[in-house]
């Protein structure tokens, strides 16, 4: 058997609809595992926000956040780790002009660092408030560089605050659209992105590129799906996402496409 390095996305992949592993992909991921191969979760979500779903399918792997800025273990299982920063003066110079350019919340994060300055907790689920002082974000609370910032915006001003975005911070930062309907903006360290972890989860297991699976639905997916052995795209990413992938799993997330995937692929193979 030649052991495989299997790459999660979460949301609109492994994650159905309702935020929530289904029982069968959870059953389907936990067999993988126990039959040699290696699961690992590669999500553009902060470690905080995503070890939920890490205990929940009880890994022991690195886990790879903020898409591709932070490879660590979240439990400290091992000191092998890594994190990309930019400088935390764009925080707060993009704080500094929230108003003008139409922003309604930010987040700054990387690893062990949350910080929003939003303390409406009707706001948005994306940006939950503040509850202490600590956690707001200003001059005084940000100490140390993010390898995120995640932000609100204005939807009829989307286009041009990611136009705006791009030119003032193009040599630093890299800024992409989140998928979905929510209107929300991230910038993450220049020419990171989910490949990288990707890479170092590969070096880490010392597993070859032809025995890496990687799962995704999403843009920021598709340097992972290019580099993977075998890219999937989920049957419910949009179609140029699915163009880019080698194979389209046969129903979607809602379905358990991933877990109906590695089950034909994977466990009946052997």
């Amino acid at each position: 058997m030649q052991q495989k390095l299997i790459s999660l996305d979460l949301d609109g992949t492994t994650l159905n609809s309702s935020s929530q592993i289904s029982p069968k992909t959870k059953n389907v991921l936990q067999a993988v595992s126990q039959a040699g191969h290696i699961v690992t979760i590669v999500t553009g979500r902060s470690d905080k926000m995503a070890l939920n779903f890490y205990d929940e399918l009880g890994l022991k792997t690195p886990m790879v956040n903020f898409n591709g800025a932070v490879g660590h273990f979240p439990h400290g299982q091992s000191s092998d780790s890594y994190e990309i920063t930019f400088h935390k003066e764009i925080v707060l110079d993009i704080l500094a002009s929230k108003s003008t350019l139409g922003i309604q919340a930010i987040a700054a994060e990387g690893k062990g660092l949350t910080l929003t300055d939003s303390t409406d907790s009707s706001l948005s689920p994306f940006f939950p408030a503040a509850s202490r002082s600590q956690d707001v974000l200003n001059k005084m609370n940000l100490t140390k560089d993010p390898s995120a910032i995640t932000m609100l915006v204005d939807p009829f001003k989307k286009a041009e605050i990611t136009q705006q975005l791009q030119q003032t911070y193009d040599s630093d930062v890299t800024v992409s659209v989140w998928g979905g309907p929510a209107p929300v903006l991230e910038l993450s360290p220049k020419n990171i992105n989910k490949k990288v972890g990707l890479k170092f989860l590969s070096q880490h297991f010392n597993i070859p590129q032809q025995n890496i699976i990687a799962f995704g639905d999403e843009q920021n997916d598709v340097e992972m799906l290019k580099y993977a052995g075998t890219g999937v795209a989920m049957k419910n990413a949009s179609s140029w996402i699915q163009d880019v992938a080698n194979v389209v799993t046969t129903v979607d997330n809602d379905h358990d496409g991933l877990a109906q995937y590695l089950e034909q692929n994977l466990l009946q193979a052997e």
